[in-house]
């Protein structure tokens, strides 16, 4: 067996593992397991928008539980101050001078609970962190662990006590999804699933650092031919140039789309990336990052409905 083809086998070993650790905690919601995977996959960040109560939160946790890694949670509130976020310099009376003493964003796993109650000021404190693995405090540049990763949850912005995220904090995200509710039968699974306890109290850590870090190295491994990278910058760029956007979609954009096409790939079983791949991320990967005039917002169109034409208008490469 070549190196190529025994990483690939170990990847989705490592993927199964934990699908089938968060399957035992979440129900109903593939859809959202596989792309919060292909971020996480792909070494990028996600947030989750939706209404309380539809286990945002506790797939964040899951997901942490599942790694041995260093995972932190901080809860976004009004009073919330970056340094509470990144950490602060402590005068050591002993030693007769400043310590710094770290924030819980030096983790690898860091759920940003409720994001958009904290002020613009606090949230800006992730963009760094968010985008380079660093972060600069006290004149000084401080490397974060490897892997990093952010999950952010958010409530919908018309809830009372909320403030809209920046558009450079929204860019640092690699998918923006929501969960939804679940069908009926669903639904009387989980109360009978936690009639008991919650499934989240017996959750066991099903793969080590080293395995994540070997699955996001996997990912870069993933073939992608020149005509779909084409492809993602075709759609990319489609939306620089529609009448109705104000603020089109940045190269990181396109840099994004292809890196979680390449993680759901390997996620669905596959070594290349497909064009049908690419269409079904192109939504929560782009559409967050589309800033549309006021005039097409008032008249009730959302970027997630233009994405969707946009991806149907642009030719699959053959």
């Amino acid at each position: 067996m070549t190196d190529s083809t025994n990483g690939l086998k170990q990847a989705q070993e490592t993927i199964a593992k934990l699908q089938n650790n968060l399957n035992q905690v979440i129900l109903g919601q593939h859809r959202g397991l596989q792309w919060l995977l292909a971020a996480f996959s792909a070494g990028g960040h996600v947030l989750l928008e939706d209404v309380p109560g539809t286990g945002k939160t506790t797939l964040a946790k899951a997901l942490a539980l599942s790694c041995q890694a260093d995972f932190q949670r901080i809860q976004f509130t009004p009073d919330l101050l970056p340094s509470d976020i990144l950490g602060i310099a402590i005068f050591d009376q002993k030693q007769q001078s400043f310590r710094f003493e770290p924030g819980p964003v030096f983790c690898h796993i860091l759920l940003a609970d409720e994001i958009n109650r904290a002020s613009p000021r606090t949230q800006s404190a992730l963009l760094e962190a968010m985008a380079e693995n660093q972060v600069s405090i006290e004149r000084k540049i401080r490397r974060l662990p490897n892997p990093f990763f952010v999950m952010a949850t958010q409530n919908p912005v018309e809830f009372h006590g909320t403030y809209p995220l920046p558009e450079a904090q929204l860019d640092r995200f690699a998918l923006k999804f929501s969960l939804g509710y679940v069908s009926q039968e669903q639904e009387v699974a989980i109360l009978q699933n936690q009639s008991q306890q919650h499934p989240i109290d017996s959750l066991k850590a099903c793969i080590s650092l080293a395995e994540l870090q070997q699955l996001q190295a996997q990912v870069k491994q993933v073939h992608i031919s020149l005509e779909l990278q084409r492809y993602i910058v075709a759609i990319v760029a489609a939306t620089r140039v529609a009448p109705e956007v104000k603020l089109g979609a940045s190269p990181r954009a396109s840099l994004t789309l292809m890196k979680c096409a390449q993680a759901l790939a390997l996620i669905n079983g596959d070594n290349f990336v497909s064009p049908d791949v690419i269409q079904e991320l192109a939504v929560p990967v782009i559409a967050h990052r589309l800033g549309l005039d006021s005039q097409s917002t008032f008249s009730g169109l959302d970027a997630k409905s233009l994405m969707h034409d946009i991806v149907q208008k642009i030719s699959i490469p053959v």
